[in-house]
């Protein structure tokens, strides 16, 4: 019964009933966050995602001022300032088993007293705006287009393991996507969707549709090499996929897990999609470097005027 006692600076102090373990919530030795090795303070309320670490220079090039730069692993960080909006860019790598290290350290960092580890009484909630490559899975969507997840399906598992409080609007969704997949495919999609205020605010003038977030860039995204595929008509499922007058519109590898996640947590999400490929029409773009400075330009001078 005294085990849950704690001893600190020679004083008998009573339990912190809300504290959260050091293997739950892992710090570095200089107290920063395990994996992103960030310290409280150097996450701005506005954070850009990437997934590839080369791209966070191709957004902060476009910095008036950076802070600070930081790396560890594949997540790479730059804190500045654009204008007057202090912007966190960082890079996750590829899929939602990153989303989760991500994610779940950025709410600690923001949300958590490293110190005392227990959760702030008043919470901060952040505006997460990822920018990443995508295909197309309609022909009417053209090459080198911006696009913007209103939605996604998650082929992934993360959500599962998390609690999620669905809409009427999206439970009729994943019901009809969940019917629409043969029975013998072994797949529990699940739903999330983006913030509707960013989405109004950023996503104006901008094609919207619904995003698949898969596991793989591979068979789970209906590509065939060489390793032999157990949905081989996994595509032509998406492709024709039809609820009301919503459909789906292109593949990706991180934003189901990024909205389930951010709703979650109490935060706000956006997932700006930059197609570089149509799966419809086998095309890919003939200028991908250019395509995608272009767009970085336009959403940050959206951004910048949040």
């Amino acid at each position: 019964m005294f085990a849950n006692f704690i001893l600190r600076a020679g004083s008998l102090h009573l339990p912190v009933m809300n504290r959260i373990s050091e293997t739950d919530l892992i710090l570095n030795a200089d107290g920063s966050a395990y994996h992103l090795n960030l310290l409280p303070g150097e996450v701005a309320d506005t954070v850009i995602t990437v997934g590839d670490q080369d791209r966070v220079e191709g957004i902060t090039k476009y910095f008036d001022h950076i802070e600070f730069k930081k790396a560890k692993r594949e997540f790479v960080t730059q804190t500045g300032r654009v204008g007057n909006k202090r912007v966190t860019v960082l890079s996750t790598g590829i899929g939602t088993d990153n989303i989760d290290i991500v994610l779940n350290e950025l709410d600690a960092l923001v949300n958590v007293d490293f110190e005392t580890r227990t959760v702030n009484p008043k919470l901060k909630s952040l505006n997460i705006i990822r920018i990443g490559t995508s295909g197309a899975v309609q022909a009417d969507i053209p090459v080198d287009s911006l696009l913007v997840s209103e939605a996604a399906f998650g082929l992934d598992p993360l959500m599962h393991y998390y609690k999620q409080k669905l809409s009427i609007k999206e439970e009729v969704l994943l019901k009809a996507f969940r019917s629409a997949l043969p029975d013998d495919y072994s797949l529990t999609p699940y739903i999330a969707s983006a913030d509707e205020e960013l989405l109004n605010k950023l996503g104006k003038n901008v094609l919207k549709g619904i995003t698949i977030t898969a596991p793989g860039f591979y068979a789970p995204q209906g590509r065939q090499v060489r390793a032999i595929s157990a949905m081989p008509n996994l595509m032509d499922v998406i492709q024709k996929f039809k609820s009301v007058d919503r459909r789906i519109t292109n593949l990706e590898m991180e934003t189901a897990g990024i909205y389930g996640l951010a709703a979650n947590l109490g935060h706000k999400a956006l997932s700006f999609n930059i197609i570089l490929a149509n799966r419809a029409t086998h095309t890919f773009s003939e200028q991908p470097g250019e395509i995608m400075d272009h767009y970085i330009q336009e959403i940050l001078s959206k951004i910048s005027a949040l």
